[in-house]
């Protein structure tokens, strides 16, 4: 139902025409057994006119209340999908995509020709335009869905071409410029880190301004290379090519000893998703990755411990990675830190997938680990912290017998296993009982209450 001049009282008899209608059609379904189709597809019709009427009330009093700034330049209407292109303009998606997918190669508010046609979310406008919507009892515009890659034009190629020519030149200006550029466009565009997977060839130009044994010469040349190969190795079609490249985890490594806090961290933090695939733990395990991770992490630095630690547990999943780790001093770093209160849980969580190495047991046997595990299962409110100690605790008391009255002193005077097996998580319970009836076996304790 077309909208155009219309009154208010003119709606509203106009909606309640169609209800009287609709009213008497739904009627007819319900009491007749054998109702005709016609009839439905008439009802159905019916309810259409009414949404109709009422979307079209709402689209104009956007029309006449929304601010000039929250509006598409293209369609007029509030925007639902907020985007900048190149220009730095902003459009809604849908009408913007249309334009370039029709081959268009301008920006139709300034006219200038597009450097490149990659669409970068403004989640600032978007917020503002919810915000603007809740104050005035307006519906949000629902976010649209993840729609998959973007459609990637020949002038984002040639983009992307023309900033690695850049990043090859001999001017210390244009290889900054260009891996600053190449930073920010990873990181908001993952049909521009698509691109990457097009050629392995891609990635040695990338890195090309970076030497090895030289790679912290210009710290934040480095720091803009290393965080786009962070944004690359997001994008689950890139991790293999990253990982294989001969030049990427050299650099990565180095980057973890050399460079600004930043580096160091976006290196850690590079090595942890690109060991979301088995193969690329084996390949960065041997490359020896995990001594200056490990260090990284001994030395303490805010910013960078989380990273560090999350890349240290994925990798650590893999068995080989373990005893590498372990050989590395992380149980002697990992004590001291968990000591220290910091990072409690992430570090908690490597102890225990390490747990299962023999030597790792040794060292936490020899640095103290079981007074501070029973601990922190006494005084911890996190029911996952528990759980790890306890898991710890158990490998060490079936694998270290020199520990068993330590462990069974802790029980009679706290009974700190009998209450987790009987108030912990299900894993933790489990963990618990075994510990108990390892101490009844051995005939070292008479009391679990």
């Amino acid at each position: 139902m077309a909208r155009t001049g219309v009154s208010e009282e003119t709606d509203k008899e106009a909606a309640m025409e169609i209800k009287k209608q609709l009213r008497k059609l739904v009627k007819d379904i319900v009491e007749e057994e054998d109702y005709r189709v016609e009839t439905a597809e008439e009802a159905m019709r019916a309810l259409s006119s009414l949404k109709n009427l009422k979307s079209s009330k709402k689209s104009l009093s956007f029309k006449l209340d929304v601010p000039q700034e929250f509006r598409c330049p293209i369609s007029g209407e509030l925007m639902i999908d907020p985007v900048v292109l190149a220009t730095g303009q902003t459009y809604d998606r849908p009408f913007i995509q249309r334009l370039l997918n029709e081959g268009s190669q301008i920006c139709p508010q300034t006219k200038q020709v597009l450097a490149h046609t990659i669409l970068t979310p403004n989640n600032l406008v978007r917020q503002m335009i919810s915000q603007w919507c809740k104050e005035h009892g307006i519906e949000s515009p629902k976010p649209v869905q993840d729609i998959g890659e973007e459609i990637v034009t020949s002038a984002g190629r040639n983009y992307l071409n023309a900033l690695l020519e850049k990043t090859s030149s001999s001017s210390l200006s244009d290889q900054k410029e260009a891996a600053k550029e190449l930073r920010l466009l990873t990181k908001r565009s993952s049909s521009f880190r698509a691109l990457f997977g097009e050629s392995a060839e891609i990635i040695a130009q990338l890195l090309s301004p970076l030497s090895q044994g030289q790679v912290a010469t210009h710290p934040d040349l480095q720091e803009d290379l290393i965080t786009t190969l962070l944004n690359l190795s997001i994008h689950d079609n890139n991790k293999r090519l990253v990982a294989e490249n001969p030049l990427v985890i050299p650099l990565l490594i180095e980057s973890l000893v050399f460079g600004t806090i930043q580096t160091k961290s976006n290196a850690a933090a590079t090595f942890f998703t690109l060991s979301a695939i088995d193969s690329n733990k084996i390949v960065i395990g041997a490359s020896g990755a995990l001594k200056p991770l490990i260090d990284l992490l001994h030395e303490g630095h805010p910013l960078a411990m989380k990273d560090v630690a999350t890349a240290i547990f994925r990798l650590c999943t893999d068995l080989e990675n373990r005893g590498r780790a372990v050989n590395a001093g992380v149980v002697w770093v990992i004590l001291k830190k968990i000591m220290d209160g910091v990072l409690v849980a992430e570090l908690l969580a490597i102890l225990a997938i390490i747990s299962t190495n023999q030597k790792a047991i040794q060292d936490m046997c020899e640095f103290g680990a079981v007074s501070c595990l029973v601990k922190i299962i006494r005084e911890s409110n996190c029911e996952r912290d528990k759980e790890n100690c306890i898991v710890i605790l158990y490998n060490i008391c079936f694998s270290a017998r020199s520990k068993l009255k330590e462990i069974k002193d802790e029980e009679m005077s706290n009974g700190t296993f009998s209450r987790l097996a009987q108030s912990g998580t299900s894993r933790a319970k489990r963990k618990a009982i075994g510990i108990l009836e390892r101490l009844n076996k051995t005939g070292t304790v008479t009391h679990t209450a």
